[in-house]
C-alpha cells in the first residue's frame, strides 16, 4: 500500500509524560489513525503510555528503545513531538537528519505547544522542517476547544456580519501549578507560566478575534505590553513546599521563575480597525481546579466561557474522606464540597478536535490549520512581552534584538522583588 493511497496514519509519540496521555485519551475520538509507537527517555513512563494505547484501543503502541528507532520505524507515518521544551531542537535535528539520510520515511510532524525556548530556536526548528517535504502541525489545544469555535462561528455569522467586527478579546488560563519539575526550572522550560500557558491565551484570544474567512496576517501585532510576577511560589513556606514535592529539583529561593503573567496585545485588522487582546495566565490560582476563561466582545454582542461552569457538579461532605487526586477536574485542589467535574477533558480542553484535525490535515496531504509557522508567532509575542515586562514598558512589535533575546527568567538571573 503506498503512503499516497494510505487511508489510517500510523502515530508515534516522543514523550510519554501528562500531555501524552491526554493526547492518547483523546484519540478515542479520531477515527482514521492508530497510536502504534512510544519512545521516551523515561523506560517506565513508556511503558505505562503504550499500555494505555492498547487498553483503550487506539492502536497497538509499542516502546521503542530509541528516538531513531521510532522514527524510523515503517508503521509510523507521523510524530507527535511532546518532549520537554529544552529537548525539543535536538528531537527536531535527530528527526529531520534521519529523514535527510533517507532513515526514515515520514508523512507528517506535529508539535506540541510552546514550539520552543526562545525565538531563536523557534527559528531553527522551522529552517530545519522547512528542509524536509514534511506537512506539520502546532499543537494549540485551545483553538480547537468546543465552545470556542462553536461560539467564534455564531458570533462571527451572527453578530460580526450585522453589527461590525469584534474587537476585545480577553482569554486566561490558570491553575495551583504543573506537574513535572522541568515546568519549573526556567532553563529548561524557558520562562515560567508566561511561556507555559500565555501562549494558550495569545493563541486562543488572537483566533477569536481573526476573520474566520481571512488568513492570520490579516491582523498585525502593532505593541505588546508585558506584566510577569511571582505572587505566592516565592513566599518561605512555599519555596519548602515546591522542594519537597519536586524532590529537591526545584528551588525557587534561588532561581524562581513567575507564577504570574498578563499581556496587553494592540492588533491592527487590514481595514485599520485596533484591536485589543487581554490574555492573563498563573500557578498561583487555587479554586476546584484548572479554569480556563474567555471573552470576546464586539459594537452589541458578547461571548462568555469559563471551564468551571460546568453542567455536571458533585457535592461530597466532610466526611467523605479520600485521598487525593485529579479524577473531577486537572489539577483538583479539593476532595470535599460542592465540586465542578468535567466529564471528558480531552474533548473540553480541544484535544480530540485538533488532532482529529491534524490526522485528517495529514492523511488528506494538506496544511493543518495551526503550523509550526503559528509556533513561531505566538513565541515572537511571548518574547516580546518578556522584554516588554523587564523593561517596564510598552514595545512596538516587533522590537529590536529579539532574534536573541533570552529572558531573565530563563537565565536564572530574575529579581522577582525589583520594581521598574
Amino acid at each position: 500500500m503506498s503512503r499516497q493511497s494510505k487511508s489510517r496514519l500510523g502515530v508515534g509519540f516522543i514523550g510519554s509524560g501528562f500531555m501524552t496521555r491526554f493526547h492518547i485519551r483523546s484519540f478515542q475520538a479520531v477515527r482514521d489513525a492508530d497510536i502504534l509507537g512510544v519512545w521516551s527517555p523515561n523506560a517506565t513512563h513508556a511503558e505505562e503510555a503504550a499500555t494505555l494505547a492498547r487498553e483503550l484501543g487506539v492502536g497497538q503502541a509499542r516502546v521503542h528503545g530509541s528516538l531513531a528507532d521510532l522514527v524510523s520505524a515503517k508503521e509510523i507515518d507521523a510524530i507527535w513531538v511532546v518532549g520537554p521544551n529544552h529537548l525539543r531542537v535536538a528531537h527536531f535535528e535527530e528527526i529531520c537528519g534521519l529523514l535527510q539520510d533517507g532513515k526514515a520515511d515520514l508523512r507528517a510532524l506535529a508539535c506540541e505547544k510552546p514550539l520552543a525556548r526562545n525565538v531563536a530556536e523557534a527559528r531553527q526548528i522551522v529552517e530545519l522542517i522547512e528542509k524536509t517535504d514534511l506537512l506539520h502541525g502546532y499543537l494549540e489545544n485551545q483553538v480547537f476547544t468546543p465552545s470556542v469555535t462553536r461560539g467564534r462561528e455564531i458570533i462571527w455569522r451572527r453578530g460580526a456580519a450585522i453589527a461590525g467586527r469584534p474587537y476585545l478579546a480577553r482569554a486566561a488560563e490558570e491553575h495551583s501549578g504543573p506537574h513535572a519539575p522541568w515546568f519549573w526550572q526556567g532553563e529548561k522550560q524557558g520562562g515560567g507560566v508566561l511561556t507555559d500557558m500565555l501562549c494558550h491565551s495569545i493563541e486562543a484570544g488572537r483566533f477569536l478575534l481573526t476573520d474566520p474567512d481571512k488568513p492570520r496576517n490579516s491582523l498585525r501585532i502593532k505593541s505588546v505590553a508585558g506584566q510577569i510576577a511571582s505572587l505566592k511560589w516565592t513566599r518561605k513556606e512555599y519555596v519548602e513546599l515546591l522542594r519537597e514535592s519536586m524532590g529537591g529539583e526545584v528551588d525557587f529561593g534561588r532561581s524562581p521563575v513567575e507564577d504570574f503573567a498578563r499581556g496587553t496585545i494592540t492588533f491592527m485588522d487590514d481595514a485599520g480597525h485596533e484591536l485589543i487582546l487581554e490574555a492573563t495566565s498563573s500557578w498561583s490560582f487555587v479554586g476546584p481546579g484548572l479554569r480556563l476563561t474567555f471573552e470576546l466582545l464586539g459594537p452589541e454582542y458578547a461571548l462568555n466561557i469559563n471551564s468551571l461552569d460546568t453542567s455536571l457538579k458533585v457535592f461530597l461532605s466532610r466526611r467523605v474522606q479520600g485521598k487525593g487526586g485529579e479524577d473531577l477536574v486537572e489539577k483538583q485542589n479539593a476532595e470535599q464540597g460542592l465540586m465542578p467535574v468535567l466529564d471528558n477533558e480531552p474533548a473540553y480542553y480541544g484535544y480530540e478536535a485538533e488532532n482529529r484535525h491534524m490526522v485528517q490535515a495529514f492523511l488528506a496531504g494538506e496544511s493543518p490549520s495551526e503550523t509550526l509557522h503559528d509556533g513561531l508567532a505566538v513565541i515572537e509575542t511571548l518574547m516580546s512581552l518578556y522584554l516588554s515586562a523587564e523593561e517596564g514598558r510598552r514595545v512596538d512589535f516587533p522590537p529590536p534584538g529579539l532574534e536573541s533575546f533570552v529572558p531573565q527568567v530563563a537565565s536564572g538571573s530574575w529579581d522577582p522583588h525589583a520594581h521598574h
